[in-house]
C-alpha cells in the first residue's frame, strides 16, 4: 500500500514591480530562490513587469546585474491573476482558456518601493485571503512614507532629526514659504523622495540653488519630498525579526555602514553597482549604547505594528546620542544586503532567515489580527 504524503506548502516568491526598485527586488528574489528549501516548500517564482502584468518566471529570468545591465521582468508569457477568497493562481493567455495553476499558501513579496512595499501589494493579498511574509497594510504604508513614519516614531517617544515635508501642491503654490522653512533647518540638508527606497533620488544641498535642483530631482521619483537637516554621526543599522507565538520581537547585533570611494552618502551606486560599501558587525560602539539601540529598534518595530522583519537605521552622534533615521519594512534582501548580514552575524544564516519568515507567515491568520 503506497504511503500518502502531505502536499508541500506552496510559496509564491513575488518580485519586480512598477517602480525604480524593480531591479533591486529581482536581485533579492534571486537570492531567496537560491536558498529556499525545496524539500519543505513548493516554490513558484512570479515576476511583476514594469507595466504591472504578473507572469510566471521562466528559467531564462535573470536575477543579477550582468555587464552593467540591471535585471528586468519581461512580460512575454501568459499573464497571471490571483483569485480572491481562495488564493488560487490563474494563467491567462490571449486566445486560450484560462488555466488554473493551483492554490498558494503564502506569498513572499521580495519587493520594495511604491506599489510594492507601501501596503498596496499587502492590501491586494489581504483581499485575496492569502498569507504573506512581512508587515501588513498600515505598517507597510507608514514605513514607506518617511514623513508619516517620523510622526509615528516621534509620537512613540523615539528621537528623530529635524525635517520638512514638501507636498506637491506646496511646491507648486507656496514655493517661497517652503524654501524659507527648509532654510531654518540650516545647511547642508539632505533631500529625498518621501516614498522611495534604495537611496534613489537623494541628494545633498548646501545652498538655495542646490536645494531647488535637489527637490526637482527628488520629485522625479515622488511628488512628495522630504528635506532633512544633516546630522553629524555614524550610520548604525539594526534588524528586527518577529518572534513566534507571544514572544517579543528580537533585534540583531548593530552594524555600521562604511561607504568608500567618492560617495558622500549611502546612495544607490554604493549599495548595488560599485560595491563601495561595507558593513562592520558588531558596530564599534559601547555595550550600553548597543543595548539601547537594539531596544529602540524593537520599539520602532512595534510602534508601526510591523510583522516579519524590518531594518531600523540610526545616527550615533559624537556626543553619544542615538537618532532614528528610518525604518524599512521590507529591507534589501539579497544575501549580501545589510539586514541579512546583520542576522548572519547574530547567528541566523540567510537560508534560516528565509525559512523563519515563511514559517512566521504560515502561522499568521489571514485577515485582521
Amino acid at each position: 500500500m503506497s504511503q500518502q504524503h502531505e502536499p508541500l506548502p506552496r510559496v509564491a516568491v513575488l518580485f519586480g514591480g512598477r517602480n525604480s526598485e524593480h531591479a533591486v527586488s529581482i536581485m533579492g528574489a534571486g537570492s531567496v530562490l537560491e536558498v529556499i528549501d525545496r524539500s519543505r516548500y513548493e516554490v513558484i517564482p512570479i515576476g511583476i513587469a514594469r507595466d504591472g502584468r504578473w507572469v510566471l518566471a521562466s528559467g531564462e529570468q535573470r536575477y543579477e546585474i550582468e555587464g552593467g545591465e540591471l535585471p528586468v521582468v519581461e512580460a512575454e508569457s501568459a499573464t497571471l491573476a490571483l483569485s480572491s477568497g481562495g488564493g488560487s493562481l490563474v494563467a491567462y493567455d490571449p486566445g486560450s482558456i484560462p488555466v488554473e495553476l493551483g492554490h498558494v499558501d503564502v506569498v513572499f513579496p521580495v519587493m520594495h518601493g511604491p506599489f510594492a512595499e507601501d501596503g498596496t501589494i499587502q492590501g491586494l493579498l489581504e483581499m485575496a485571503g492569502v498569507r504573506y511574509v512581512g508587515s501588513g497594510v498600515l505598517a507597510s504604508s507608514v514605513g514607506m512614507d518617511k514623513a508619516y513614519m517620523k510622526t509615528i516614531l516621534a509620537a512613540a517617544g523615539l528621537p528623530v532629526g529635524p525635517y520638512v515635508a514638501i507636498r506637491d501642491r506646496d511646491w507648486r503654490t507656496e514655493r517661497e514659504r517652503v524654501l524659507k522653512e527648509v532654510q531654518e533647518l540650516g545647511w547642508p540638508v539632505f533631500v529625498k523622495p518621501a516614498r522611495a527606497g534604495s537611496s534613489q533620488g537623494i541628494s545633498k544641498a548646501a545652498d538655495l540653488e542646490e536645494l531647488e535642483r535637489a527637490i526637482e530631482f527628488a520629485r522625479e521619483h515622488d511628488p512628495k519630498v522630504l528635506v532633512e537637516a544633516a546630522i553629524v554621526g555614524r550610520e548604525i543599522e539594526c534588524a528586527v525579526l518577529e518572534s513566534p507565538g507571544d514572544e517579543a520581537p528580537r533585534a540583531s547585533l548593530p552594524g555600521e555602514v562604511l561607504v568608500h570611494g567618492d560617495h558622500e552618502f549611502f546612495d544607490f551606486d554604493a549599495k548595488y553597482v560599485g560595491s563601495d560599501m561595507s558593513l562592520a558587525v558588531p558596530a564599534d560602539i559601547p555595550e550600553e549604547t548597543s543595548e539601547e539601540l537594539r531596544a529602540m529598534a524593537v520599539r520602532a518595530f512595534e510602534a508601526l505594528g510591523c510583522e516579519g522583519l524590518s531594518r531600523v537605521d540610526f545616527f550615533h552622534t559624537p556626543d553619544g546620542r542615538l537618532i532614528v533615521n528610518e525604518i524599512n519594512t521590507m529591507p534589501g534582501f539579497t544575501a549580501m544586503s545589510v539586514a541579512p548580514q546583520l542576522w548572519a552575524a547574530t547567528g541566523v544564516p540567510y537560508a534560516e532567515l528565509v525559512d523563519r519568515l515563511i514559517r512566521l507567515a504560515l502561522a499568521r491568520p489571514a485577515g485582521l489580527r
